[in-house]
C-alpha cells in the first residue's frame, strides 16, 4: 500500500519548483522566440502583400499606358492612312485632268491637221483628178 507521507509533499514542492524553473529557462524563451517568429512571418507577409499591391498596381499603370499608346499608334495609322488616300486621291485628280487636257489638245491638234489636210486636197483635187484620168486614159488631158 501506498504511504502518504511528508516526501509526498516535497515531491510535490519539486514539482512546482521544477514547473517554475521550466517556465523561466525553457517555456518563456521559446514562447518569446515563437512570437518573434510569428510577428516575423506576419511582417514578411505584410510586406509581401503591399510589394504585391505595388506590382499589381505598376502592372495595371503598364497595361493602360500600353493600351493608351495602342490607341494613339492605331489613330496615328489611321490618320496617315487617311492623309495617304487623300493624297493619292489628289495624285489621281491631277493625272485624270492632265490626261483630259492632253487628250483635248491632241484633238484639237489632229482636227487642225485634218483641217489643213482638206485644205491641201481641195487645193490639190484638181490636179490629183487631172493625173489619175491621165494615168488610167494613157493620154494626157487639158
Amino acid at each position: 500500500m501506498i504511504d502518504l507521507n511528508y516526501t509526498v509533499w516535497i515531491q510535490m514542492v519539486n514539482f512546482l519548483l521544477l514547473i517554475l524553473i521550466l517556465n523561466f529557462l525553457l517555456y518563456k524563451p521559446i514562447l518569446k522566440i515563437i512570437d518573434k517568429r510569428n510577428k516575423m512571418m506576419e511582417e514578411s507577409q505584410e510586406e509581401v502583400r503591399s510589394l504585391q499591391q505595388s506590382v499589381d498596381q505598376k502592372m495595371a499603370d503598364y497595361e493602360e499606358q500600353l493600351r493608351q499608346a495602342r490607341a494613339e499608334a492605331a489613330s496615328q495609322r489611321d490618320a496617315v492612312k487617311e492623309e495617304g488616300s487623300e493624297v493619292a486621291k489628289k495624285i489621281l485628280e491631277e493625272a485624270r485632268n492632265e490626261v483630259s487636257q492632253t487628250i483635248g489638245d491632241l484633238k484639237a491638234k489632229m482636227e487642225r491637221e485634218r483641217e489643213n489636210a482638206r485644205t491641201v486636197l481641195r487645193e490639190r483635187t484638181q490636179e490629183i483628178a487631172l493625173e489619175i484620168s491621165e494615168k488610167v486614159l494613157g493620154r494626157g488631158i487639158q
